[in-house]
């Protein structure tokens, strides 16, 4: 993407003016109530479909195990991702909602806290779709992980962003 003459280019946060990573200092940023919302997809064979809607995928239910996968991921994001501050979180929704291919991946986080939640909902999404693949992968391993995208995040400085 090109930018207009004239025009700074945005200074990546998590880059001090030397070039080298840090972690930003969020303790003198409000804290705020604060929500993202993330969203992918998970595509798979008639087969292994048939198998997970019926209930006969040999490892177990592909779905509860996702779901819960996807809540343990989001609570251990700062673990995963080297520059994430650990979050208090109040809320974590993963749902994981029939399509006609598959499955579409839904996380909901919420914290209070100064830094934002976008990364342990992106994780949590990701996490998700991985355990059904990991769960069904003996049927179809032509599956096929859908774009993971913020959809959602309120509260902070930068306020609201809408996909």
């Amino acid at each position: 993407m090109r930018r207009p003459k004239g025009t700074a280019v945005p200074q990546l946060s998590h880059v001090d003016k030397r070039g080298r990573i840090r972690m930003v200092d969020v303790g003198e940023k409000p804290t705020t109530v604060r929500e993202a919302v993330a969203r992918g997809s998970i595509a798979m064979s008639k087969e292994a479909l048939a198998q997970v809607r019926s209930g006969a995928v040999k490892k177990g239910d592909p779905l509860q195990t996702a779901r819960l996968a996807g809540i343990m991921a989001a609570k251990q994001t700062a673990v995963l991702i080297p520059l994430c501050h650990p979050l208090n979180l109040s809320g974590i929704d993963v749902e994981l909602i029939p399509t006609a291919r598959g499955y579409d991946i839904e996380a909901r986080v919420r914290t209070n806290a100064p830094t934002g939640v976008e990364m342990e909902a992106l994780t949590a999404v990701a996490i998700a779709a991985l355990t059904v693949y990991d769960m069904v992968k003996a049927v179809d391993k032509r599956m096929t992980i859908g774009p993971i995208r913020l959809m959602k995040k309120t509260g902070g400085k930068s306020g609201t962003f809408i996909r």
